[in-house]
């Protein structure tokens, strides 16, 4: 076979550094349409993006010639830089979680990253990512998850 064909969504979620809330609610949609314009140059298929000041979610095709890591390392490195180039203080912590989504379930992911502000009412983004976590199954050690 002479190409490589994939179909791969992953929900990716990661923080600010030591969570704290570095993004500014009024310049959200600038972050994000920063972030879908560097995914769009890597060719990296978002099908949505949103957050909280403290947090992204991302809804993603992974790309054939790339990996995961690569693809959470190209978004956080392009938006830090660019945050701190408008002035801001800003890093992300390390790590990041990513979960596959089959087909199926993508516009109920992609109204969930839409709607994170109605989310955060019930729970925190701690209380959020434990969450998920369990309910994909990942097997994790309280100690370490947020680092």
């Amino acid at each position: 076979m002479s190409h490589s064909y994939n179909e791969i969504f992953v929900h990716a979620i990661y923080a600010t550094k030591g969570r704290k809330n570095l993004i500014p609610p009024q310049f959200e949609k600038r972050l994000f349409a920063f972030v879908a314009a560097a995914a769009k140059n890597h060719s990296i298929p978002l099908l949505a993006i949103g957050g909280m000041p403290n947090h992204n979610h991302l809804l993603f095709a992974l790309p054939p010639p790339m990996s995961v890591p690569e693809v959470i390392r190209i978004v956080k490195s392009n938006s830090s830089r660019f945050m701190n180039e408008q002035g801001f203080a800003f890093a992300w912590q390390q790590g990041y979680g990513a979960f596959s989504v089959s087909m199926s379930q993508l516009g109920t992911v992609k109204n969930y990253i839409r709607n994170q502000r109605e989310h955060h009412k019930k729970r925190t983004f701690e209380e959020e990512f434990i969450l998920l976590l369990k309910k994909a199954g990942v097997p994790y050690d309280p100690k370490y998850v947020f680092g």
